[in-house]
Protein backbone atom coordinates (compact mmCIF):
# COMPACT_ATOMS: atom_id res chain seq x y z
CA UNK A 1 0.00 0.00 0.00
CA UNK A 2 1.21 3.35 -0.70
CA UNK A 3 2.36 5.41 2.36
CA UNK A 4 2.77 2.04 4.65
CA UNK A 5 5.00 3.31 7.52
CA UNK A 6 8.23 1.98 8.13
CA UNK A 7 6.60 0.80 11.86
CA UNK A 8 3.58 -0.74 12.53
CA UNK A 9 0.61 1.19 13.84
CA UNK A 10 -2.08 0.64 16.64
CA UNK A 11 -5.40 -0.37 15.15
CA UNK A 12 -6.70 -1.31 18.86
CA UNK A 13 -9.12 1.84 18.33
CA UNK A 14 -10.57 2.36 15.38
CA UNK A 15 -10.19 1.85 11.42
CA UNK A 16 -7.70 4.35 10.66
CA UNK A 17 -9.22 5.48 7.37
CA UNK A 18 -10.95 8.50 6.64
CA UNK A 19 -11.94 11.00 4.00
CA UNK A 20 -11.34 14.77 3.35
CA UNK A 21 -12.55 16.00 -0.28
CA UNK A 22 -14.10 19.60 0.57
CA UNK A 23 -12.51 21.81 -0.99
CA UNK A 24 -9.44 23.90 0.38
CA UNK A 25 -12.00 27.68 0.55
CA UNK A 26 -14.64 25.53 2.24
CA UNK A 27 -12.27 24.74 4.51
CA UNK A 28 -10.50 27.98 5.47
CA UNK A 29 -14.07 29.62 5.47
CA UNK A 30 -15.48 26.91 7.97
CA UNK A 31 -12.50 26.66 10.58
CA UNK A 32 -11.85 30.53 9.89
CA UNK A 33 -8.40 29.99 8.33
CA UNK A 34 -5.90 33.22 7.98
CA UNK A 35 -2.72 31.40 7.24
CA UNK A 36 -2.46 27.99 4.92
CA UNK A 37 0.81 26.20 4.13
CA UNK A 38 -0.78 23.10 2.23
CA UNK A 39 -0.58 24.09 -1.57
CA UNK A 40 -3.10 22.45 -3.69
CA UNK A 41 -5.43 20.22 -1.80
CA UNK A 42 -6.25 17.09 -3.92
CA UNK A 43 -9.34 15.85 -2.61
CA UNK A 44 -7.86 12.88 -0.70
CA UNK A 45 -10.67 10.01 -0.45
CA UNK A 46 -8.81 7.70 1.53
CA UNK A 47 -6.40 9.16 4.41
CA UNK A 48 -4.29 6.14 5.47
CA UNK A 49 -1.81 6.11 8.79
CA UNK A 50 1.36 8.44 8.24
CA UNK A 51 -0.50 9.89 5.07
CA UNK A 52 0.15 13.74 4.94
CA UNK A 53 -3.19 15.63 5.70
CA UNK A 54 -4.30 19.22 6.39
CA UNK A 55 -4.86 20.14 9.75
CA UNK A 56 -5.67 23.19 11.30
CA UNK A 57 -3.70 24.54 14.59
CA UNK A 58 -3.39 27.96 16.96
CA UNK A 59 -0.76 30.17 15.33
CA UNK A 60 -0.85 32.87 18.38
CA UNK A 61 -4.61 34.52 18.15
CA UNK A 62 -5.23 33.11 14.41
CA UNK A 63 -5.87 29.69 12.61
CA UNK A 64 -3.58 27.88 9.79
CA UNK A 65 -3.98 25.27 7.62
CA UNK A 66 -0.95 23.50 7.04
CA UNK A 67 0.05 19.17 6.36
CA UNK A 68 0.85 16.69 8.96
CA UNK A 69 1.08 13.08 9.15
CA UNK A 70 -1.24 11.00 10.91
CA UNK A 71 0.20 9.51 14.04
CA UNK A 72 1.61 10.81 17.51
CA UNK A 73 5.03 9.78 19.26
CA UNK A 74 3.08 6.93 21.38
CA UNK A 75 3.99 6.01 25.40
CA UNK A 76 7.69 4.94 26.42
CA UNK A 77 6.22 1.10 27.12
CA UNK A 78 3.34 1.35 24.11
CA UNK A 79 6.09 -0.34 21.89
CA UNK A 80 7.48 2.52 19.71
CA UNK A 81 4.32 2.12 17.46
CA UNK A 82 3.03 5.48 16.44
CA UNK A 83 -0.53 6.36 17.45
CA UNK A 84 -2.85 7.81 15.72
CA UNK A 85 -5.94 7.13 18.39
CA UNK A 86 -6.04 8.72 21.67
CA UNK A 87 -8.77 7.80 24.76
CA UNK A 88 -6.19 8.16 27.90
CA UNK A 89 -6.41 11.54 28.40
CA UNK A 90 -5.37 11.34 31.80
CA UNK A 91 -2.19 9.84 31.08
CA UNK A 92 1.01 12.00 31.90
CA UNK A 93 2.24 11.26 28.20
CA UNK A 94 -0.47 12.88 26.49
CA UNK A 95 -1.51 16.06 29.06
CA UNK A 96 1.81 17.41 27.90
CA UNK A 97 -0.18 18.07 24.47
CA UNK A 98 -3.50 19.08 25.47
CA UNK A 99 -2.91 22.58 25.98
CA UNK A 100 -3.80 25.32 23.48
CA UNK A 101 -0.76 25.16 21.89
CA UNK A 102 -0.79 21.54 20.80
CA UNK A 103 -4.73 21.23 19.98
CA UNK A 104 -5.87 21.12 16.40
CA UNK A 105 -9.02 20.46 14.25
CA UNK A 106 -8.55 17.54 11.89
CA UNK A 107 -10.57 18.52 8.44
CA UNK A 108 -13.19 15.53 7.51
CA UNK A 109 -16.10 14.29 5.32
CA UNK A 110 -16.66 10.71 6.64
CA UNK A 111 -14.48 7.75 8.38
CA UNK A 112 -14.69 4.39 8.13
CA UNK A 113 -14.74 1.16 10.50
CA UNK A 114 -14.89 -2.23 9.77
CA UNK A 115 -18.24 -3.95 10.44
CA UNK A 116 -18.09 -6.37 13.31
CA UNK A 117 -18.60 -9.56 11.07
CA UNK A 118 -17.42 -11.01 8.45
CA UNK A 119 -19.50 -10.47 4.99
CA UNK A 120 -21.11 -14.13 4.09
CA UNK A 121 -19.76 -13.30 0.80
CA UNK A 122 -16.03 -12.33 1.10
CA UNK A 123 -15.64 -14.15 4.36
CA UNK A 124 -13.70 -10.39 5.18
CA UNK A 125 -15.10 -7.65 6.93
CA UNK A 126 -16.85 -4.87 4.63
CA UNK A 127 -15.64 -1.37 5.81
CA UNK A 128 -18.39 0.75 6.81
CA UNK A 129 -18.28 4.53 5.83
CA UNK A 130 -20.28 7.23 8.26
CA UNK A 131 -20.56 10.53 7.98
CA UNK A 132 -22.48 13.42 9.33
CA UNK A 133 -25.36 12.70 6.77
CA UNK A 134 -25.99 11.58 2.96
CA UNK A 135 -24.38 14.52 1.11
CA UNK A 136 -21.23 14.13 3.59
CA UNK A 137 -20.81 17.51 4.60
CA UNK A 138 -17.48 18.82 6.26
CA UNK A 139 -17.07 18.34 10.27
CA UNK A 140 -13.78 18.22 12.53
CA UNK A 141 -12.39 15.70 14.16
CA UNK A 142 -10.51 17.00 17.80
CA UNK A 143 -6.78 16.48 17.32
CA UNK A 144 -3.68 17.12 19.43
CA UNK A 145 -0.30 17.78 17.46
CA UNK A 146 3.59 17.82 17.64
CA UNK A 147 6.81 17.98 15.94
CA UNK A 148 8.39 14.08 15.92
CA UNK A 149 12.18 13.99 15.01
CA UNK A 150 12.59 10.63 13.70
CA UNK A 151 12.10 8.73 10.90
CA UNK A 152 8.41 8.64 8.60
CA UNK A 153 7.58 7.08 5.50
CA UNK A 154 8.38 3.08 4.39
CA UNK A 155 11.24 0.87 5.65
CA UNK A 156 13.31 0.82 2.05
CA UNK A 157 12.34 4.76 1.82
CA UNK A 158 12.23 6.65 5.21
CA UNK A 159 11.85 10.06 5.21
CA UNK A 160 13.87 11.59 8.05
CA UNK A 161 12.15 14.23 10.81
CA UNK A 162 11.87 16.90 11.96
CA UNK A 163 8.22 15.93 10.85
CA UNK A 164 4.92 17.78 12.20
CA UNK A 165 2.34 15.05 13.52
CA UNK A 166 -1.48 14.81 14.66
CA UNK A 167 -3.52 12.36 16.35
CA UNK A 168 -7.31 12.30 17.17
CA UNK A 169 -9.12 11.95 20.50
CA UNK A 170 -11.64 9.45 21.07
CA UNK A 171 -14.49 8.84 22.79
CA UNK A 172 -17.57 6.46 23.93
CA UNK A 173 -19.52 5.68 20.44
CA UNK A 174 -22.52 6.57 19.94
CA UNK A 175 -26.42 5.06 18.95
CA UNK A 176 -25.13 4.56 15.21
CA UNK A 177 -21.02 4.16 15.62
CA UNK A 178 -21.79 0.86 18.42
CA UNK A 179 -23.34 -1.51 16.52
CA UNK A 180 -20.18 -0.90 14.13
CA UNK A 181 -17.40 -0.56 16.97
CA UNK A 182 -17.98 -0.40 20.34
CA UNK A 183 -15.13 0.39 21.70
CA UNK A 184 -15.00 4.28 20.59
CA UNK A 185 -15.53 6.79 17.95
CA UNK A 186 -13.48 9.82 17.07
CA UNK A 187 -14.46 13.10 18.82
CA UNK A 188 -16.76 15.16 16.41
CA UNK A 189 -17.01 18.67 16.14
CA UNK A 190 -19.83 20.32 14.16
CA UNK A 191 -20.01 23.82 14.94
CA UNK A 192 -17.73 26.52 14.84
CA UNK A 193 -18.99 27.07 18.92
CA UNK A 194 -17.45 23.52 19.31
CA UNK A 195 -14.47 24.31 17.23
CA UNK A 196 -13.50 27.50 18.90
CA UNK A 197 -14.34 25.87 22.54
CA UNK A 198 -11.70 23.38 21.50
CA UNK A 199 -9.13 25.50 20.12
CA UNK A 200 -9.50 28.02 22.86
CA UNK A 201 -10.93 26.66 26.44
CA UNK A 202 -9.36 25.76 29.39
CA UNK A 203 -8.92 21.97 29.09
CA UNK A 204 -11.56 20.76 32.50
CA UNK A 205 -13.53 23.07 30.42
CA UNK A 206 -13.63 21.28 27.02
CA UNK A 207 -13.40 17.82 28.80
CA UNK A 208 -16.48 18.08 29.92
CA UNK A 209 -18.22 18.13 26.71
CA UNK A 210 -17.12 15.73 23.55
CA UNK A 211 -18.82 17.57 20.77
CA UNK A 212 -21.73 16.52 18.74
CA UNK A 213 -21.31 12.52 17.60
CA UNK A 214 -24.41 12.09 15.32
CA UNK A 215 -23.13 9.81 12.84
CA UNK A 216 -25.48 7.86 9.59
CA UNK A 217 -23.92 5.26 7.42
CA UNK A 218 -23.29 6.18 3.90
Amino acid sequence: MPGATARPYRFDEMCNLYSITTNQAAIIALFRVINRYVGNLPPMPGVFPDYPAPVVRNAGAERELTMMRWGMPPPPRAGGYPVTNIRNTSSPHWRAWLSRENRCLVPANSFAEYAPEPNPETKKKDVVWLALNDDRPLFAFAGIWTEFRGDRGTKSKPIPGPHLVYGMLTTAPNAVVEPIHPKAMPVILTTKEEHDVWMCAPWDERKRGNGRCWMTRC
